[in-house]
């Protein structure tokens, strides 16, 4: 994990789309972002779900100020012919994205917990440390979203219905779900304010992800 921004979005597929929207994210729109000024990396996690599609989606960001600035916008504003098919079909479609508050642990884990929050941590610092202290625990982010960064009309945002916003961010990255869901009940005592009740957590597999590194030399 690396960059003081993020941009986190969830959303759900029909089953008969998932195909043509799996090969959109993987093969096209996940290397339009990244190859984006300002775009580090992008990791695509799928919900430990049988009754729906649901993914999550986590870009790196250096800055949060790449969410409106001039290249990112110029991507917004000329959707693919692929995007204009695939986002009027998205459903519980949530986006947001600001400055990273505080970050912990190393590497990444491959079952994530990405909480919407809406009460920020006091001492977010220390609340990652603590969190990521905890066994089989990789790595804790913390984000407060920029409402008017992420609220800027575009023409890709036009293409959806009823878009989600959030406050913050928590993300807990995990060796296991096991460990995942420990963590997470742990994390609910601590901050309880934040973390709310920790009783079904939506849980997250890991299937996908591009560096910027990697793109650009592609």
């Amino acid at each position: 994990m690396r960059g003081a921004g993020f941009l986190a979005i969830w959303s759900d597929v029909e089953g008969a789309h998932l195909t043509d929207y799996r090969h959109w994210l993987t093969r096209e729109h996940t290397t339009e972002r990244v190859t984006t000024k300002g775009f580090l990396a992008s990791r695509v996690f799928r919900a430990v779900r049988t009754d729906i599609e649901r993914f999550f989606i986590l870009y790196e960001l250096e800055t949060p100020e790449v969410l409106d600035g001039p290249a990112y916008l110029a991507r917004l504003n000329a959707p693919t012919p692929w995007s204009q098919r695939i986002m009027p079909q998205l459903g519980n479609f949530i986006r947001g994205g600001g400055v990273v508050k505080a970050r912990a642990g190393r590497g990444e884990g491959s079952t994530i917990v990405a909480l919407r929050v809406e009460h920020l941590p006091e001492t977010p610092g220390r609340l990652a440390d603590d969190i990521a202290a905890l066994d089989g625990i990789a790595a804790v982010q913390i984000g407060a979203t920029d409402l008017a960064r992420t609220s800027v009309p575009t023409v890709e945002k036009g293409m959806r219905q009823h878009e989600g916003i959030f406050a913050g961010l928590l993300l807990i990255e995990a060796l296991d779900e096991k460990s995942l869901r420990s963590a997470l009940r742990r994390a609910a005592e601590i901050a309880p304010d934040v973390v709310g009740d920790a009783g079904n957590p939506e849980i997250y597999q890991s299937i996908f992800a591009l560096d910027a590194r990697i793109a650009w030399i592609e």
